[in-house]
């Protein structure tokens, strides 16, 4: 099968044998009489080439092209007319419509012409289905977890990724923030565009400026050519800044006119370049700290920080690492050839129990070294390395400090309570204000 045209017209001894010449090249073939009729057909059927008259009975059909490519606009349209003029073909085509030709004039014009509509609207087919892979790989949906902190992040990320608001990811290394930039990138507008992302520590501040920025020809020594910066490369989409509390100070001024002018000035350039590109910046540092001390300049802080999405680390998290575990080994296991084995339920509690300093990518690491040396069917404590097995020995230094004391000491009253907070309050001698003040200040609400 080439492929599904429809054709639309009121004349039955015309449609009938357009419908059966279209048929013998190979085509699939709909008829309709009335664009009512017509619509209905593309409601039921994916349609690849719709050929339709201009006169019908209800309507106009190109007019009917404009509302053809607003709803389906893989499928090409050819306007088809016996009374066909210039000022109609003009207007089909900027409504449009593939091509315009006219009844009887053209007849040896129409398979050939169907040929390259068929073609063109399958190719734009095949694109919308690799852009629908692409977004649905690097979507929200690829984010692995169900507890509350992460569904927390999703949530937020999900709101803000509808509109153009520059983000800030804040969480410690390893915590996903590229994923997190990848999805929201993917579920906004800007998604058929460039994601380009550059980790601002991997470079001096000379390279990572002609790295974002680019350079003239002739701008230094070595520099034969112009050289397009990533900036320009994430034209029109996204450009995710990881690690940006490393980029040195004086890049950061040149960042901030970006932000505040959409240009900026090319190394040996006079003239400054325009983009549209929307920034999403990820850190493990306390901005604002560092804002405040001079280390980070305030101005872009605030440019930086208009929405802030913070990522729970892997332990703030613990239902969720079986699951992730699970996803990691089935992974890396069909990699190696290998089938998954199973986690007991003493190798999980281990993997629960662990601290977790390198959060989603020191466990997706681990699952890989797993799979790669156990042959195991089922997977016990002595497949895991040796710093968990022996982890429960190990003294956690926050687990000293009062106020995780005090965070645990919270948590136990109202799990006693069932989560009755007024009665929590009176058990631990406090006024109910005060406990929804601990509540927040640890993050438990």
């Amino acid at each position: 099968m080439k492929g599904t045209i429809l054709i639309i017209d009121d004349e039955d001894k015309l449609r009938s044998l357009l419908s059966r010449i279209i048929g013998l090249e190979g085509y699939v073939v709909y008829e309709a009489a009335t664009i009512k009729d017509g619509l209905k057909k593309m409601e039921n059927s994916s349609i690849d080439v719709v050929v339709t008259d201009v006169k019908l009975p209800d309507g106009n059909g190109v007019e009917l092209t404009q509302k053809i490519k607003l709803l389906y606009p893989q499928t090409e349209v050819i306007v088809l007319t016996a009374y066909g003029t210039i000022a109609d073909g003009v207007k089909a085509i900027k409504m449009g419509a593939f091509d315009y030709i006219t009844k009887g004039d053209d007849n040896d014009k129409i398979i050939p012409l169907l040929y390259r509509a068929a073609d063109k609207a399958q190719l734009q087919q095949r694109v919308k289905q690799l852009e629908n892979k692409i977004s649905k790989k690097y979507g929200f949906e690829n984010i692995i977890g169900t507890s509350k902190q992460i569904k927390e992040a999703i949530e937020l990320a999900r709101k803000v990724a509808a509109t153009e608001a520059t983000v800030l990811l804040l969480g410690e290394t390893g915590t996903g923030k590229e994923v997190f930039a990848q999805a929201i990138h993917y579920s906004s507008n800007r998604k058929d565009k460039n994601f380009v992302a550059v980790n601002c520590s991997a470079f001096s501040k000379d390279l990572l400026d002609n790295e974002l920025f680019g350079h003239k020809a002739g701008a230094f020594t070595g520099a034969n050519k112009e050289t397009k910066g990533l900036f320009e490369e994430a034209n029109g989409g996204t450009i995710f800044l990881d690690e940006i509390g490393e980029m040195d100070i004086d890049l950061q001024a040149k960042l901030l006119r970006v932000l505040e002018t959409n240009e900026f000035m090319k190394v040996g350039d006079s003239k400054p370049t325009k983009v549209n590109v929307r920034v999403i910046a990820a850190t493990n540092r306390d901005l604002l700290k560092e804002s405040e001390s001079g280390k980070f300049r305030s101005d872009l802080y605030y440019r930086l920080a208009v929405f802030q999405v913070p990522l729970p680390a892997l332990r703030e998290r613990k239902k969720d690492i079986e699951m992730m575990a699970q996803h990691f080994l089935s992974q890396f296991s069909e990699k190696v050839n290998k089938p998954t084995p199973k986690m007991s339920n003493e190798f999980i509690e281990k993997l629960r129990e662990y601290n977790w300093k390198g959060n989603i990518r020191e466990l997706k690491n681990i699952m890989e070294r797993i799979a790669i040396l156990s042959d195991n069917r089922i997977l016990t404590i002595d497949d895991l390395p040796l710093e968990i097995r022996n982890c429960s020995t190990e003294t956690n230094a926050s687990s000293f400090s009062i106020a995780e004391v005090e965070k645990q000491h919270i948590k136990k009253v109202l799990e006693h309570t069932k989560g009755n907070k007024t009665e929590a309050a009176r058990l631990m001698g406090i006024g109910l204000t005060t406990l929804y003040r601990k509540l927040e200040e640890y993050k438990m609400q």
